[in-house]
C-alpha cells in the first residue's frame, strides 16, 4: 500500500497497473507502475486544488488529461522562434542533408550469427580475398566463386545505395568509408562482406525553409518534456509519500 499525501494507492490498483509497464523483471514493472500511479495521483490532487475537473479513479491512461490542463494553467512553455530554429539548423547540418549515394559492390561470405566456427572461417577467408583484390584480382571473378549474395551474378554489384536500404551494421560502416576497397571485411548478421565503393555522391543540405517547421516542432517538444519533468519533480519533492522511495528510482525525473 502506498500513501500519497491524503490518498491511498491500494495493492490491487498497483497490480492492475503493472500490465501496462513491461520490463525485464516483475520488480522493475512494479516499480514503474508505482511511479505512474503516484504521479497520476499527484496530478489529480494538484488539479483538484486548482478547481479543475478531476476523475476519482486511478488510471494512468487519464493522466495526460490532467497534465494538459495543469500545463495550460500553471506551466507556460515558450516556443522556438526563427532565431532558435536557425541556430539549430546551422549547428546540426548533418540532420538536414539528403542521404549520400554510394555505388557499391561486395562479396558476401555467409555465416549464421550463432555459428562461431563459420564466423571465424568467414573472417579468415575475407582477409585472404581482400589480399588477393589488393594484388589485382577481379572482384567480379571472386564474387562469382565465393559470394552467397544474388549480386554475384552481376559481379557483386549492389548498384546505388542510400541510407535505410541496408542493415544498420553494414550501413554504418559503408557510409563512413571513402571510395575504394575497404581494408577489412564488414561483419553483419549475414556473415562477412568484402566491400568496394566505386563512387560516393555526398548528400545535399536541404534549405532551411524546407525543414523549419520540423525543427520548431522538435525544439518545442524538447522544451515541453523538460518543463513537464521539472514540474512533476516539484510535485514529488513537495509531497508526503509513504511506501515508495523515489530516491531509489532510476527515473530521469529524479536525476
Amino acid at each position: 500500500m502506498i500513501q500519497v499525501n491524503n490518498a491511498t494507492i491500494s495493492e490491487s490498483a498497483l497490480m492492475a497497473e503493472v500490465q501496462y509497464h513491461p520490463a525485464d523483471s516483475k520488480r522493475a514493472a512494479t516499480l514503474k507502475a508505482a511511479e505512474s500511479l503516484i504521479i497520476g495521483e499527484l496530478l489529480r490532487q494538484r488539479a483538484k486544488a486548482l478547481g479543475l475537473t478531476v476523475k476519482s479513479e486511478l488510471n494512468s491512461a487519464s493522466d495526460d488529461d490532467f497534465l494538459d490542463a495543469l500545463i495550460s494553467q500553471e506551466l507556460p512553455i515558450p516556443t522556438a522562434g526563427d532565431e532558435e530554429c536557425q541556430q539549430y539548423y546551422k549547428l546540426n547540418p548533418h540532420r538536414f542533408a539528403s542521404s549520400p549515394l554510394l555505388e557499391v559492390s561486395h562479396i558476401l561470405l555467409a555465416a549464421a550469427p550463432e555459428d562461431d566456427k563459420a564466423r571465424v572461417e568467414a573472417k579468415i577467408l575475407s582477409e585472404q580475398l581482400i589480399s588477393q583484390l589488393q594484388q589485382g584480382e577481379s572482384l567480379a571473378t571472386l564474387a562469382k566463386h565465393y559470394s552467397a549474395c544474388p549480386s554475384k551474378e552481376t559481379g557483386g554489384s549492389l548498384g546505388q545505395i542510400s541510407r535505410g536500404q541496408t542493415v544498420p551494421e553494414f550501413e554504418r560502416q559503408i557510409f563512413s568509408a571513402e571510395p575504394g576497397l575497404l581494408p577489412q571485411g564488414i561483419e553483419s548478421r549475414y556473415g562477412f562482406h568484402i566491400v568496394f565503393i566505386a563512387r560516393k555522391v555526398p548528400g545535399k543540405l536541404l534549405p532551411f525553409s524546407a525543414v523549419q517547421q520540423k525543427i520548431a516542432e522538435y525544439l518545442n517538444e524538447k522544451v515541453r518534456r523538460k518543463a513537464v519533468a521539472q514540474y512533476i519533480h516539484t510535485l514529488i519533492v513537495n509531497a508526503e509519500i509513504d511506501g515508495y522511495d523515489f530516491k531509489l528510482s532510476d527515473s530521469p525525473l529524479m536525476q
